[in-house]
């Protein structure tokens, strides 16, 4: 499965460089890539194309990293950074930077900030253990908080200050710097290379966590590490690129359903890195008359039906798991669902 999604992202790259007002054959794609200016196109495919093409894939594997990340160790597919509110604390401190007078460097850090206190509050408010319906309860609040002081913000901008913030409402991978790229390299690389020193522990987390303590784990720990580097991640990615809407909410689920089984972590992150390129590909190329939405209007256009298919699905299954029960045992367990 992964060697399959790699081959996708491959085939995609090669069509996201040489897609475009001014088409690029694969040839000369790979020419330029190679160093060699074939037919005078290396400065369209390395100046142009491929930053767009590096941020969103680096963009879509840390939110689908991320996403799948947190659901594992919350055990909810719903804990995603979009909607326990970490994507909507960096939206609201950035727009309400931008209102200050804010601009560059000022406004992407201040989105870092609301995205990490969004997760201190989220995570502070979720009681000990930090698992199950609560976390992803509370962060529900925390979104529709956050909500509201965006529109706060909104209210107290200007008209050219409002435009400014149109960025921090729907995620866009346009044109980023090298400092962009290079710290959402960094985040990402730092991040993995902590999953895989810590993936006797991750894998604990299967378990409850009177098994995962009897095992030699350590389960609050572990989950408190992974949801702040879930965290941390998100945030990087949310303050580069805006909030791309349901990437790391969807990634999680497709990829265990690839799988079958486990986390799915490194198929998660090639799976939100083809969720970004390919709404990228359609916002860009595939939509009728001079419309170029960004990304995240994309994406959030296949994310809701994909929640609402989630919960129906939830449902019938608690209804199904109730019927097999005996009489006896259903109403403590509708009591606790």
């Amino acid at each position: 499965m992964v060697l399959l999604l790699l081959v996708c992202l491959t085939a995609l790259s090669v069509v996201a460089l040489g897609a475009g007002a001014v088409p690029v054959p694969p040839v000369e794609v790979a020419g330029a890539l190679l160093g060699l200016d074939v037919g005078g196109s290396s400065f369209i495919v390395l100046g142009l194309r491929l930053p767009r093409l590096l941020l969103a894939l680096l963009a879509g594997a840390a939110l689908g990293l991320a996403g799948a990340l947190l659901q594992s160790v919350v055990r909810n597919p719903l804990a995603s950074p979009d909607i326990v509110g970490i994507t909507g604390g960096a939206s609201a401190t950035a727009v309400l930077a931008i209102a200050g007078g804010a601009s560059g460097w000022a406004v992407s850090g201040a989105a870092l900030g609301g995205a990490l206190g969004a997760a201190a509050v989220v995570f502070l408010a979720s009681g000990r253990g930090v698992a199950g319906a609560r976390f992803v309860v509370v962060g529900i609040a925390v979104a529709f908080l956050a909500q509201g002081v965006l529109g706060f913000a909104l209210t107290r901008a200007s008209l050219v200050q409002a435009e400014s913030a149109y960025f921090w409402l729907v995620g866009s991978v346009g044109s980023p710097s090298d400092s962009d790229l290079l710290l959402l390299a960094v985040t990402l690389a730092v991040v993995v290379l902590a999953l895989v020193l810590g993936a006797h522990a991750l894998s604990l987390q299967a378990f409850d966590d009177d098994t995962a303590r009897a095992l030699g784990g350590r389960p609050v720990a572990t989950r408190v590490l992974a949801i702040a580097g879930s965290s941390i991640l998100a945030a990087i990615a949310v303050a580069v690129t805006g909030p791309i809407a349901f990437v790391a909410f969807v990634s999680g689920p497709l990829a265990r359903r690839m799988r079958g089984r486990g986390p799915a972590l490194a198929t998660a992150a090639l799976t939100g890195a083809l969720i970004v390129l390919a709404a990228d590909l359609v916002s860009q190329n595939l939509l009728p008359g001079s419309l170029r939405p960004p990304v995240g209007l994309i994406t959030g256009a296949l994310g809701a039906p994909f929640l609402l298919w989630i919960l129906v699905r939830g449902e019938r299954g608690s209804a199904r798991s109730r019927a097999r029960l005996p009489t006896r045992d259903r109403a403590p367990m509708m009591e606790e669902t």
